[in-house]
């Protein structure tokens, strides 16, 4: 049957309006919408308490186990106790989520800054920044600027030093290639060659059986050495930054996380407002005897 052209015009009109109906239900979102998605949008933003992170309403942050002192304290990274912990929740404070909102992980070490994607929003775990490191992961703003540091034995005349001077005489050792072995050759100057050990585990042999008299390490390491591995060694004391940009422990994230800029503003609040260096002083200086040898 034929329809009428007032009629047929009307069908016309009616499929034109349907065939653009499900031309719009198939094409691509505003990227207005895209804002909502998930963590890893461009479009996040850093409402407290608002971001997206792994857990809706909640941040996940990791650290290594067990986490030592006095990084945090008790190996118990929740309680709040010790430097890291400290500056997790005032990180964490920083972006809008109060302590009950705050979910712990523990991931080994090598883990946190592997490449991969993690199931955390940021680790806190003594991670230097570092350009070979920021091809697999994210890097906050730097929250602890590190230090290298001399262990000795208790017992040790090594033990005894106040200064670089009183340095100069000893036998001291460091894993070759770091940080650590320029500051003895370059800072330190002794009379004698130091002893330059392929891996670190073999220095603090070393020291342990009396093979040197004391060795250099990062103030971190040295913490963690005196903690747990010589027990009957101390800290004797830590040298200042020579120049240029200070090695530094950066929160660590997905690579291309959408937190990042976020979690980089936070640290840099709390840099700023002096809270980084009152915890500093806090769990670090006040904890450890670590005077600065001039």
């Amino acid at each position: 049957m034929h329809l009428a052209p007032r009629a047929l015009r009307r069908a016309v009109a009616a499929a034109t309006i349907a065939l653009l109906a499900t031309a719009v239900g198939c094409a691509p979102q505003p990227e207005e919408k895209a804002a909502a998605s998930p963590s890893g949008s461009t479009g996040t933003t850093c409402a407290k308490g608002e971001l997206a992170t792994k857990a809706s309403g909640k941040l996940t942050i990791a650290t290594d186990e067990p986490a030592y002192e006095p990084w945090f304290k008790d190996d118990k990274p929740a309680n709040g106790k010790g430097f890291e912990s400290a500056v997790a929740y005032a990180v964490a404070q920083q972006l809008g989520y109060d302590k009950s909102a705050v979910v712990w992980q523990r991931v080994p070490f090598n883990k946190a800054f592997a490449p991969g994607v993690k199931t955390f929003d940021f680790d806190i775990n003594q991670v230097s920044i570092s350009a070979e490191r920021k091809k697999a992961v994210d890097f906050s703003s730097g929250y602890y600027d590190v230090r290298q540091a001399v262990i000795a034995l208790k017992s040790s005349k090594a033990a005894k030093a106040t200064s670089i001077a009183d340095l100069k005489n000893l036998k001291l050792g460091a894993q070759v290639g770091t940080t650590s072995l320029n500051y003895i050759s370059d800072v330190v100057k002794p009379s004698q060659e130091a002893a330059a050990y392929s891996k670190n585990d073999q220095a603090i042999s070393a020291l342990k059986n009396g093979q040197v008299d004391a060795i250099v390490t990062d103030l971190p390491t040295a913490f963690y050495v005196t903690a747990a591995q010589v027990p009957n060694a101390k800290i004797v004391g830590q040298f200042e930054n020579q120049g240029g940009t200070p090695e530094q422990f950066g929160l660590v994230l997905d690579k291309g996380s959408a937190l990042t800029s976020c979690v980089s503003s936070a640290v840099d609040a709390l840099r700023k407002d002096g809270t980084l260096a009152k915890l500093e002083k806090q769990w670090l200086s006040d904890a450890v005897d670590a005077p600065v040898l001039k």
